[in-house]
């Protein structure tokens, strides 16, 4: 069986508290994108992972390897799977390459083993091992609350032409978090104006409201991001911003020839450039 493990980006997000069990309480709309890795799937006794990327870990350090175990552990099955982990979103960018690799997982192994579960099932068992794995089940846009498991579906974007771009090495998110407590002042969000936006097809109200708390922060570690996010801006972007924690940046274009056109121009000035679209 194959699955595929699309990926993500934040239109806004913001970081509203910290709880008691040191986790953060966030405010975010999410919305899927057609860039996506491949996962393909069958039984076996045991749980075998390869993929195309070196780098990438096999074992339990792998969020498809705890899909697995928690996956039967809930079931209470004793089984296995066979997996091969095809990656084209870049790793720790911001955008849930891997918590979408969880999901899918989750969601192939309820078809092979037939068990049935529901979409709510499948998101508690993501939830136990990974924030951003309960929207990456269902995908399409939603505002996430909580740690991210708290989500309320809306109403689904119109097709929207995005360039996704990225120039090295990312950020580590829990230092993200930490530089967020220290600081006194931060971006204002407008999530719930975002939300109205999308609830009214309001194309230039959504990209007027695009914000993320964290993009400033990593700026200042990661320039490309603000190389990429000015390039966007001047080669026809409505409007751009970073993804997550970053360091990812995607553009909003208005037609694909221009999103095209900018994909072709980051690549040519040494950065990692993707076209897509909203799903």
């Amino acid at each position: 069986m194959t699955e595929r493990a699309y990926a993500k980006i934040n239109l806004t997000l913001d970081v509203v508290g910290k709880r008691a069990d040191g986790y953060h309480d966030i405010k975010t709309v999410m919305q899927t994108v057609s860039l996506y890795d491949i996962i393909n799937i069958e039984r076996s006794e045991n749980i075998v992972i390869t993929t195309n990327k070196h780098f990438i870990p096999t074992d339990r350090r792998n969020l498809v390897y705890k899909a697995c175990e928690s996956f039967f552990g809930s079931v209470g099955i004793k089984g296995g799977a066979k997996i091969e982990l095809i990656k084209r979103i870049p790793v720790s960018a911001g955008l849930a390459g891997g918590s979408s690799d969880a999901a899918a997982t989750l969601r192939a192994l309820n078809r092979i083993y037939k068990t049935r579960l529901s979409d709510d099932c499948l998101c508690e068992i993501g939830a136990s091992f990974g924030a951003d794995i309960p929207f990456c089940i269902g995908g399409g846009t939603a505002l996430c609350e909580g740690i991210g498991d708290i989500i309320t579906v809306l109403p689904s974007l119109p097709k929207m032409n995005v360039v996704i771009s990225s120039g090295g090495e990312g950020m580590s998110t829990p230092a993200m978090y930490a530089e967020i407590d220290s600081r006194t002042s931060l971006r204002n969000i407008d999530t719930d104006g975002m939300v109205s936006a999308i609830a009214a097809r309001d194309i230039a109200g959504i990209v007027s409201r695009l914000g993320n708390v964290f993009e400033d922060i990593c700026t200042e570690r990661r320039p490309f991001v603000g190389k990429i996010k000015s390039i966007m801006l001047a080669n026809g972007a409505f409007g751009a911003q970073m993804s997550g924690s970053g360091p990812s940046v995607f553009g909003i274009f208005p037609d694909k020839e221009t999103a095209v056109s900018c994909t072709h121009m980051l690549k040519k000035s040494g950065y990692f450039a993707f076209y897509c679209t909203t799903i």
